[in-house]
């Protein structure tokens, strides 16, 4: 193929050939889907109708949640469909849209789980100082910029990767994703969009890095409470975010740093770094937390008792 923007559709990369693990690889990313969209809309509702939980901590998880809704939506109905359907084919517009709307989720999640190390932070290093710092403005202002970003960046990669020439319409990935698009690259613009990702690999680097150093500060902060239960009780509210965090460096690390050495590998590898991560976070976040618990249980009585309600009247 001399030119894959002359093409009207994409081939992306199977699981199988086998008719019975096509079948179940669909089943496996329905369950999976079906997790990540019930617990991601659970957590987002919850936060939004009860009032107690309108503060900066869960506005940003709230934030979260949404992204993480989204990240999934983009690959797994598609990849479901593939399997299903036996058709590997996606249309170039909508390879481009995968492209765009995969790292927009995906950069919008860095920055917020690197907005919520901030929050943390103000919160136990200053607490008196917290409502005037993390105010209601401040909060909404730093999503917004994360968004604006986000899109930025979004564009700024798929316009990198769509403007090359390529030589086969033949993903080496379950999902378009841009190293593999690059990979089939036949003209020399391909090292612009290298450069991109060389860039972006080093505001990625930087976000972490700002991360792990607010946790060493809050660490410090921490071991100077003078009572043990004060110092479980402060830093049990940075063990969701730092566990979140912790597995979104390990699976990046498994995916770029120790590359696999088969295919199939790398689409497990794949698989931890774009599917998991948006299906544990909001277990994760509920798992420690009394309040999201309590915001939970309310919200599913309410769900209960109004499917009740309905039988009885009607």
């Amino acid at each position: 193929m001399n030119n894959m923007t002359s093409m009207s559709t994409v081939l992306l990369l199977g699981f199988s050939d086998a008719q019975e693990l096509q079948i179940l690889h669909f089943f496996l990313f329905l369950v999976l889907y079906l997790m990540a969209v019930t617990e991601n809309l659970l957590i987002t509702i919850a936060i939004i109708v009860n009032y107690h939980l309108h503060i900066p901590m869960y506005f940003f998880l709230l934030n979260l949640a949404m992204v993480d809704l989204g990240s999934v939506s983009v690959i797994v109905p598609k990849s479901m469909a593939v399997s299903l359907m036996d058709d590997r084919s996606i249309s170039y517009s909508g390879c481009v849209a995968q492209v765009f709307f995969y790292v927009l989720f995906a950069s919008s999640a860095l920055i917020i789980l690197t907005i919520m190390a901030h929050d943390r932070h103000i919160a136990i290093c200053y607490p008196l100082e917290y409502e005037r710092i993390m105010h209601k403005r401040t909060c909404l202002e730093m999503v917004a910029i994360g968004w604006i970003v986000s899109i930025f960046y979004a564009i700024l990669h798929t316009g990198g990767t769509f403007a090359n020439t390529f030589c086969s319409n033949r993903i080496s990935q379950f999902f378009c994703e841009i190293p593999h698009l690059l990979k089939l690259s036949c003209s020399d613009i391909y090292l612009v969009e290298v450069g991109f990702l060389a860039l972006s690999s080093g505001v990625v680097l930087a976000c972490f890095v700002f991360i792990i150093i607010t946790y060493l500060k809050i660490i410090a902060t921490v071991l100077r409470i003078p009572s043990v239960h004060g110092r479980k009780k402060a830093f049990s509210t940075c063990i969701p975010h730092l566990t979140v965090v912790s597995f979104y460096v390990l699976t990046a690390v498994i995916a770029y740093v120790i590359p696999p050495s088969d295919v199939s590998m790398h689409m497990a590898s794949a698989v931890m770094y774009s599917i998991i991560p948006p299906t544990l976070n909001p277990f994760i976040y509920s798992m420690r937390n009394n309040e999201i618990k309590a915001a939970l249980r309310k919200l599913l009585k309410l769900v209960f008792f109004s499917k009740r309600f309905t039988r009885i009247v009607f």
